[in-house]
């Protein structure tokens, strides 16, 4: 039986990809509001007028940026959720699942935690709310359903838990450099570690 081939990617496509990735560096480093199109284009080495040939706008940059980041991220989120895992190793996937995301797109993750909140200001940014939306909703219910199964303490603060999760986790943006020490597997390893200590129950 013959195999598929893959699609092949355009040296356009190709070149777009890198537009991409170095906009977002340079929107990560220097916030959104201080970056320019000549300054993108500076980082790319083109000038200005070239790299409106690939975008129309840094918007529309920031926006494919954010939308590629957000869509992988929930790929990966929704197949955990629908697994049928137990609530303690649904936490354990997300996490994971968080991790490989940051490795695979860390400047998109330092985008959204610096600019998330004023971006959905902007009807363009929208999807940003409703993705936020559907990721407190996941890791609510995982949490609340680990606290009914016993999994988790029974006087475990769901809402606050979710918090330092989130945080912990995403924060790691900031400083993970992908090709490191550590795979993103092993550092959430290592996070779930801690964590889990302080909420599973005990027996």
């Amino acid at each position: 039986m013959p195999t598929k081939k893959k699609p092949q990617v355009t040296a356009a496509a190709a070149r777009r990809g890198e537009l991409l990735s170095t906009a977002a560096e340079v929107f990560a480093e220097h916030g959104y509001n201080a970056t320019t199109v000549r300054r993108i284009a500076d980082h790319a080495g083109m000038l200005a007028g070239s790299l409106y040939y690939h975008f129309d706008s840094k918007e529309s940059m920031l926006e494919e940026i954010l939308r590629t980041f957000l869509d992988e991220l929930w790929d990966g989120y929704d197949s955990v959720l629908a697994s049928g895992l137990g609530p303690r190793e649904t936490l354990e996937a997300l996490v994971t699942e968080s991790f490989r995301e940051i490795d695979r797109h860390r400047a998109a993750v330092a985008i959204y935690q610096k600019e998330s909140r004023h971006l959905v200001a902007q009807d363009r940014f929208a999807f940003l709310a409703d993705s936020q939306r559907r990721f407190e909703k996941a890791w609510l219910s995982t949490l609340e359903r680990g606290v009914a199964e016993h999994a988790f303490r029974a006087d475990l603060d769901v809402r606050l838990t979710y918090r330092f999760v989130r945080d912990t986790v995403w924060v790691a943006a900031s400083w993970y450099r992908p090709g490191g020490r550590h795979s993103p597997e092993e550092i959430a390893r290592q996070y779930l570690s801690m964590v889990l200590d302080g909420i599973a129950v005990r027996e």
